[in-house]
């Protein structure tokens, strides 16, 4: 068996590692975090024009048609670069509508999403903190047609440029879950920007006060189950992401046990620095294997497609916060410092983390999946 990388998806991966040098190197990411504008809308139309928003959205919409393995060689090399902006939010915005809407639904929004003319983004998280339709509150109150929306969303990323809102709602007639289309700036909305460890990636809370909703906005789908595989979905892009990051902060922390001298020598000869970066390289590993399986097992619809998403997830978390932990014990206070690169990983590793549910969260889903 043939665990290597075809050479179109090689050819994905160079592309993307060469972009994103050129529009997102380190010291451009700093520049962007301090924007209130972040990723600017020139950078965001490159990424389009190499089909990146719509890898997973068939041909008919505008998109290639290809799995979760490709895109997720794509954003590994995103979380490497520590790439700001709503990629994660707009696709998975976008595979709601895909999930969700009818054929005028997807023919209205996913061409639009998939060309970089509209940014998109989730809002689900609400005060109880639940990653799951059991946290979703936020209240629809049939009106005729239509639906009135109201209530607060948590920590929606990215919702202050967003074009269109994904929200998770309640219905109030009989409490069962919807997801409807907010449109940006639509009447009733209204965005506060929250202060985040992560400063490369926005996140807002988004209240709702009388949103009136057409049903042309309602995605007419079982919801609960339309989520529950957004979710899965959104683990395994965040443990692409972290897959990336942890392996730049093994390659940094090499570099630095390189260079820097104590006693004489350089560090990396010291058997306990050479531990350590063994260990890390370990769970870098262990989160490759475990990311790329539950890519390929959504790529190909297998039976433990959820189960791989949430095991994935769990063991991403835990290596990109021993790694980005064990980096700054070996650079010293140096690697905390604002100065200092690292630090910005290390925020990145707390932030994805907690997105979709933590380790301890996804470990409950595996425990839950496997009828434990």
């Amino acid at each position: 068996m043939d665990f290597s990388f075809t050479p179109e998806q090689e050819l994905l991966r160079r592309t993307a590692r060469d972009l994103l040098a050129d529009c997102a190197p380190i010291e451009r990411v700093r520049i962007m975090m301090a924007d209130p504008a972040g990723l600017d809308d020139a950078d965001w139309r490159r990424m389009a024009a190499l089909g990146w928003h719509g890898l997973l959205f068939p041909e008919e919409y505008g998109g290639s048609g290809l799995g979760m393995l490709d895109l997720a060689i794509v954003l590994e090399e995103m979380g490497r670069a520590l790439l700001p902006g709503p990629f994660i939010g707009t696709l998975l915005a976008g595979l709601a509508v895909l999930a969700g809407g009818n054929d005028a639904q997807r023919r209205r929004w996913l061409p639009r999403l998939c060309d970089g003319s509209l940014r998109a983004t989730l809002a689900l998280l609400e005060e109880s903190g639940r990653w799951d339709a059991a946290g979703v509150d936020a209240r629809a109150r049939p009106d005729g047609d239509a639906l009135v929306l109201s209530g607060t969303k948590r920590f929606v990323p990215e919702a202050a440029r967003a074009d269109l809102l994904v929200c998770a709602v309640r219905r109030d007639d009989d409490r069962a879950l919807a997801l409807v289309v907010v449109e940006g700036g639509a009447r009733g909305v209204a965005i506060t920007p929250l202060a985040a460890m992560d400063r490369t990636r926005r996140v807002d809370a988004v209240a709702l006060d009388g949103v009136r909703v057409g049903p042309e906005n309602v995605l007419s789908c079982d919801a609960e189950a339309v989520l529950a595989h957004l979710l899965d979905r959104g683990r395994i892009a965040l443990a692409a992401d972290m897959v990336g990051g942890a392996a730049r902060v093994l390659e940094m922390t090499v570099e630095y046990a390189k260079v820097r001298r104590q006693f004489g020598r350089a560090i990396g000869s010291f058997q306990a620095i050479q531990h350590q970066c063994a260990d890390m390289l370990v769970e870098v590993e262990k989160a490759k294997a475990a990311t790329y399986y539950a890519a390929y097992a959504d790529a190909e619809s297998a039976d433990d497609a959820a189960l791989a998403a949430a095991t994935a997830k769990a063991i991403a978390g835990d290596a990109y916060r021993f790694v980005a932990a064990r980096a700054i014990q070996v650079h010293g206070g140096i690697g905390f410092t604002w100065e200092h690169d690292l630090h910005l990983y290390f925020k990145r590793a707390q932030s994805d983390e907690v997105t979709f549910g933590d380790a301890t969260w996804s470990r409950e889903l595996v425990a839950r999946r496997l009828g434990l």
